[in-house]
């Protein structure tokens, strides 16, 4: 069977290889946009301990935020399934989209219209140049999955990474039950 290429929409599995990582260990990128010259994602795994009105005291909302990668920290961003609601939605890929006008968002979180399993906020994003990926595909710090996910948003973030490496088989099965840090086993 040939190996998933990235694609917008897909995920990025981080290779058990890649634990001692801190940015990227049992991450699960869900990449947005991917050119010859670079890809762009979200790690959808990694909840941060503050919500959307710990940064934004005007909204009326406390959804979590998640780190998005090591890219422009001190940057929000948003990925949802709203676009009927939200002008200037770019299409991820079934039914995900990114960004849209902050405006209306802001006043659909204030008026409560939104449940958390409608967006998912991020600080930062995950980028690589051109080729870069392609490097660490090959040197096996990621496989790329298909989001088979009927709504990756109500996807519990602790399971997220350990059902893709069940889904995989084979040796990966032994690595999804590794606990997180293997002094305490």
């Amino acid at each position: 069977m040939s190996k998933l290429q990235p694609k917008k929409g897909r995920l990025l599995v981080a290779e058990p290889s890649i634990l001692n990582d801190n940015s990227f260990n049992r991450a699960i990128v869900l990449l947005t946009e991917h050119t010859d010259n670079n890809s762009v994602g979200f790690i959808l795994n990694k909840p941060l301990e503050y919500s959307i009105n710990d940064l934004l005291p005007d909204i009326d909302c406390s959804f979590n935020i998640y780190q998005g990668g090591p890219v422009e920290q001190d940057n929000l961003y948003f990925v949802h399934r709203i676009p009927q609601l939200l002008d200037d939605s770019v299409e991820v890929a079934n039914g995900v989209f990114w960004g849209g006008d902050f405006k209306q968002l802001k006043k659909l979180l204030n008026e409560g219209v939104l449940e958390e399993s409608d967006i998912r906020f991020f600080l930062g994003y995950s980028g690589w140049d051109k080729d870069q990926l392609t490097e660490e595909l090959k040197e096996n710090s990621w496989f790329v999955a298909e989001n088979d996910f009927d709504n990756i948003f109500s996807n519990d973030e602790e399971s997220l990474w350990k059902n893709k490496l069940l889904q995989k088989g084979g040796n990966y099965k032994l690595w999804a039950n590794a606990p997180n840090d293997f002094n305490l086993n």
